[in-house]
């Protein structure tokens, strides 16, 4: 996930990047998003980000990945959907590939946001790379997470790199606007 991670390769992994979303990563979210807000989770992953949102009051109208790990959830590509069942997409999806000018990331934002709105835990400076210049006339909103710990248990460190919500949407007419985040005494 992270671009200076060094993560060891766990089974959960299964070699493609697999990250699963901490619940902390998404209280950052929660004040943009309307009461019941329905969504599609193209990138589910283990479904905790599905799972987090549906305790809070969320709906998730379809879920899938390209190797689904639970019970009912579609097995498709983010670039083979063609329509959006609840009002947006939230996801984490897979970070850009170094070297890669972006990809996949950037292009499935393009493709998603063209569907409907669409939010992406990413790096909180992906908006300072030259390949969000694709992006950017749709980026309505970045939201800062600040560290993200990917993973817990036994030996496992704090993130090394700060993360943010990013809000796409092919229609947003505006400029985009930066979300701070809150400032809780220090800590």
């Amino acid at each position: 996930m992270g671009k200076r991670s060094n993560f060891p390769q766990n089974a959960a992994q299964k070699g493609r990047g697999f990250y699963p979303t901490p619940e902390h990563a998404v209280q950052a979210l929660l004040p943009h998003l309307e009461p019941e807000t329905r969504f599609d989770e193209p990138c589910a992953g283990d479904a905790a980000l599905v799972d987090f949102l549906q305790d809070l009051g969320h709906w998730c109208e379809g879920f899938s990945d390209i190797e689904p790990t639970v019970p009912d959830m579609t097995s498709i590509s983010a670039f083979d959907l063609t329509e959006c069942a609840g009002e947006m997409f939230i996801t984490n999806p897979p970070w850009p590939t170094r070297g890669q000018k972006g990809y996949p990331t950037v292009d499935m934002a393009l493709h998603l946001s063209s569907i409907a709105p669409t939010w992406f835990l990413l790096s909180s400076d992906f908006a300072h790379n030259i390949y969000f210049s694709r992006l950017a006339d749709r980026c309505a909103k970045i939201v800062s997470v600040g560290r993200v710990k990917w993973f817990d248990g036994e030996g496992s460190t704090p993130g090394k790199d700060n993360a943010a919500w990013y809000l796409f949407d092919q229609d947003y007419p505006g400029q985009t606007r930066f979300f701070g985040r809150a400032y809780n005494g220090g800590a």
